[in-house]
């Protein structure tokens, strides 16, 4: 299993946050999307936010990689699902073009597990 972490930031407008939340609680959740992540090897995934910064945590099988979660971002639903999301969300400084989740780099680890 292999674990990534990404980061982002949402739109600074409390309503708009509140909407965001609305649509990852629980009963709001999309299956057909869960199924496609489920898919393209994501084992479990969580985001937690602080004020606008927004931090994933996402395990991962041995058949997941980035080119085939584009893949499933070609999913009418996938697709849908992202331009919902787009007004609720903007990229940290630094992102590329059209980038909104970026992969974060792991500076510490305790403890100290062997790679």
């Amino acid at each position: 299993m292999k674990r990534y972490c990404r980061a982002l930031d949402l739109v600074d407008d409390p309503a708009l946050i509140e909407k965001y939340i609305w649509h990852h609680a629980p009963e709001n959740h999309w299956p057909e999307l869960q199924t496609l992540l489920r898919e393209s090897g994501v084992l479990s995934m969580e985001i937690y936010r602080f004020g606008t910064r927004m931090f994933m945590i996402m395990d991962v099988d041995d058949s997941f990689s980035f080119e085939r979660m584009e893949q499933v971002h070609q999913h009418p639903v996938s697709k849908k699902w992202e331009e919902l999301m787009w007004q609720f969300q903007k990229p940290v400084p630094g992102a590329s073009e059209g980038e909104k989740w970026v992969l974060m780099e792991r500076v510490f680890q305790f403890p100290v597990l062997e790679s």
